[in-house]
């Protein structure tokens, strides 16, 4: 998967607390701006599920006892949307998690990596980094309908 290293300008940038009920929030703000960059719908819903498993993982892995944020940046340069997931949690990069057995029974599957498997399929580039103690974990996507 390649990597874009000429990033669109983060335009927007939310804070969120990292918690699963901030996901409708989250959910919401990406509505307005796929209507402001007229997404289309086939692509908006791909992004909207990335983005759902990605903050999810998050809110659920990232933080141990104490809670901390959730920042969600988002930009476009021409047809390339471009999404940065970032917190100061545990370090983990994504990317270097096993894929699933996809082929495997219901019951012989492990539990977890749907996520990013279906990020790497639907998405035209995604990187991970870690920075001054913070994860980022940046995916683009082409737009144009």
């Amino acid at each position: 998967m390649e990597t874009n290293k000429s990033l669109p300008v983060f335009e927007k940038e939310f804070t969120f607390r990292a918690s699963v009920d901030e996901l409708e929030k989250l959910l919401d703000c990406m509505a307005d701006i796929f209507a402001e960059y007229s997404c289309p719908e086939k692509t908006c819903n791909q992004i909207a599920v990335i983005t759902e498993e990605i903050f999810v993982n998050i809110a659920r892995y990232a933080y141990d006892e104490k809670p901390g944020d959730a920042v969600v940046r988002v930009g476009r340069a021409g047809p390339v949307m471009a999404i940065q997931f970032v917190d100061t949690g545990k370090h983990f990069n994504p990317l270097e998690k096993t894929a699933p057995d996809i082929n495997a029974s219901i019951e012989n599957r492990a539990i977890g990596g749907l996520g990013i498997y279906i990020a790497k399929k639907w998405m035209d580039s995604i990187h991970y980094e870690r920075v001054d103690g913070e994860n980022r974990l940046t995916l683009q996507k082409n737009i144009a309908a």
